[in-house]
């Protein structure tokens, strides 16, 4: 079939790949614009972007679809579907409409629940214990089109934000060849989300990052793991930020221990929690590379009783 490709980050461009392989014509790739990042401030495409460019492929980086010249040139490409997975940028009526099928998104939830910016690390932070990607027709609400196919997978115990976004790209990736043959066999059936489980996944902020030591321990963990890597839990040593990364859930913590102090550092660097302790696993200090806890200890020479704040 005949389509323009709309995604932007690493989650996007395995399903570039898998629709390049199934041999379907893609007439254009939109990419959110590249920003300057780094220490340096150098201009780096993203993902998307650097994959269309290997294959030659015609790249679209409108800062949006406000201008008339934009929509526009959209509507030219006479497509027959517009495939959309982690894009970022609203697309307007006129662009919905413009290809003959429509445009179909690939999102990284079971909706109606977590609709939004955030599904994933919102479904780890919640305890959900299953999500999956779903390829919906896309109407002019935020992720609320009629849903054609489904696919599930576990939430584990060691997920990360990280390990779960691998894994639900490489579903996106045989989903979408999946949907396109469908499409064109006249066998894609959407259904409409019901309106009942509606729950919005928003954007993460950096103070909602910020660890809260008198949550429960399971509730920390999650937390750690659905914002690892990024942007990355926080809390404070000494007055510097720390990022936790990585941790799990072990013993209860002794009568009398605060919120955020370190019980041990024998077997790790466990700290206490509202209820039990979680052992941190991974850390990292500002401007330093992740580091184990062994490795962090020894940086900062941490002593027992000292709290995270």
């Amino acid at each position: 079939m005949r389509l323009a490709f709309m995604g932007t980050p690493e989650f996007s461009a395995p399903v570039l790949e898998s629709l390049l392989a199934a041999g379907h014509d893609v007439a254009a790739v939109y990419a959110r614009a590249a920003k300057p990042s780094g220490r340096g401030q150098k201009v780096r495409p993203s993902p998307v972007e650097k994959l269309a460019l290997a294959h030659g492929l015609e790249v679209r980086t409108p800062k949006n679809f406000k201008q008339a010249e934009d929509r526009e040139a959209f509507a030219a490409l006479n497509l027959d579907v517009a495939i959309v997975v982690a894009y970022g940028l609203i697309l307007p009526q006129a662009v919905l409409d413009a290809p003959l099928h429509g445009c179909l998104n690939l999102h990284a939830s079971l909706l109606p629940r977590w609709r939004g910016a955030a599904p994933i690390q919102r479904a780890i932070m919640a305890g959900d214990e299953v999500t999956g990607v779903q390829v919906m027709q896309m109407d002019a609400g935020l992720d609320t089109g009629a849903v054609a196919l489904s696919q599930t997978t576990p939430i584990y115990d060691d997920d990360t934000a990280a390990s779960l976004e691998q894994r639900l790209s490489q579903i996106a990736a045989q989903l979408g060849p999946d949907a396109l043959a469908a499409l064109a066999g006249g066998t894609l059936a959407a259904v409409p989300q019901s309106d009942e489980g509606v729950v919005y996944a928003s954007k993460i902020t950096p103070d909602e990052a910020r660890i809260d030591w008198t949550a429960p321990a399971a509730i920390i963990d999650r937390h750690i793991r659905g914002l690892s890597p990024f942007p990355g839990a926080w809390s404070e040593m000494r007055g510097a930020r720390v990022k936790i990364l990585m941790s799990r859930v072990v013993g209860g913590a002794p009568p009398g221990a605060a919120p955020g102090e370190i019980l041990s550092l024998d077997d790790g660097l466990t700290a206490a929690c509202g209820d039990k302790a979680v052992a941190l696993v991974t850390l990292q200090r500002a401007g330093k590379r992740p580091q184990s806890a062994e490795e962090f200890q020894r940086g900062f020479e941490l002593k027992v009783g000292e709290r995270f704040g």
